[in-house]
């Protein structure tokens, strides 16, 4: 039941924020006061166009140590690019469908994927080579990522279910009946303790890793399917984008909804979205415009439009 948790790109691009950009940094706190006050913008330009897959990208991560860049594709491999220069490391091959996704282990010694051939490989960065291929899942595997403490994987899938896996050994941990239609995403909390999950059902749920055990549903007023969640950099919100044109900050213990950004277009694809806390305090996420959009944290203003995807 292919109910469209689709992802489509064409490039993978990258962007930098210009040398002479508003200063991102203040000393005293007056300077601190008055650059909250200003709401700074960001001011990225264009660096690169990454071009080397045959079929859409489906997915795109920095590794931790901020060296590297993996993309997937729905022409089956994995391509390693060097965030330095752009220049193509290796592309990995051995799954036998398309990949939906990719994810670093968090001391970039490992990736992840999730395929359409109902499997998640474990691969080694340095040597290319498959060190694990896990099987369980009964349908398309969409989501994948690793633990803080890179020694658990959870993955999500069509079949409905969430999994949790052992890095080591490559067994299925936990099997949790998570949601009635195809799990978009799947992201643990900064400790490993917790995992939140997302799917077309309109639901994100809050998963004790250990236990397994849901310890907290949220639900849309209206329901709409949810494409995509993660956890802020501290562990207290999540970021949840809908198929209603709409991003939402939820603090998930207590079930509110703090913002909600607006302005991009997403009501047919699943795009990622994600928090950039370096130096301003931005969201940021893709839109079926071809645009990547910039918001503001706090104030919900968008700030900025990346071009440049056709």
């Amino acid at each position: 039941r292919r109910a469209a948790p689709t992802r489509r790109t064409a490039l993978v691009l990258c962007w930098q924020m210009k040398s002479d950009s508003t200063k991102r940094y203040t000393t005293t706190a007056l300077e601190k006061r008055t650059a909250t006050k200003m709401s700074l913008k960001p001011n990225y330009i264009l660096k690169y166009t990454l071009t080397g897959h045959t079929k859409a990208v489906s997915s795109v991560k920095f590794s931790l140590d901020e060296k590297w860049i993996a993309s997937s594709s729905a022409d089956k491999t994995v391509k390693i690019w060097s965030a330095e220069d752009a220049k193509i490391e290796r592309t990995i091959t051995g799954h036998k469908m398309g990949i939906s996704d990719v994810a670093w282990s968090h001391d970039s010694k490992l990736l992840v994927t999730a395929s359409d051939d109902k499997t998640l490989k474990i691969w080694d960065f340095q040597t290319g080579k498959c060190l694990k291929t896990l099987k369980g899942h009964g349908n398309y595997v969409y989501c994948c990522n690793f633990n803080p403490q890179s020694n658990l994987i959870v993955s999500g899938s069509f079949d409905e279910t969430v999994r949790i896996w052992d890095v080591r050994n490559g067994k299925c941990l936990k099997t949790l009946p998570a949601h009635s239609d195809p799990v978009s995403a799947v992201n643990f909390n900064r400790d490993g303790s917790l995992i939140v999950s997302s799917s077309y059902d309109g639901l994100c749920r809050i998963w004790d890793t250990a236990s397994g055990q849901c310890m907290k549903t949220l639900i849309d007023d209206d329901n709409p399917p949810v494409s995509f969640v993660k956890f802020s950099p501290n562990g207290k919100y999540i970021l949840a984008a809908t198929l209603d044109n709409t991003l939402k900050l939820w603090d998930y213990s207590k079930g509110k909804c703090l913002k909600t950004y607006t302005g991009h277009k997403n009501s047919k694809y699943c795009i990622f979205a994600n928090f950039s806390v370096t130096g301003g305090k931005w969201i940021v996420c893709g839109s079926e415009d071809n645009m990547v959009y910039i918001w503001n944290l706090q104030t919900k203003e968008i700030v900025q439009k990346l071009e440049g995807h056709t």
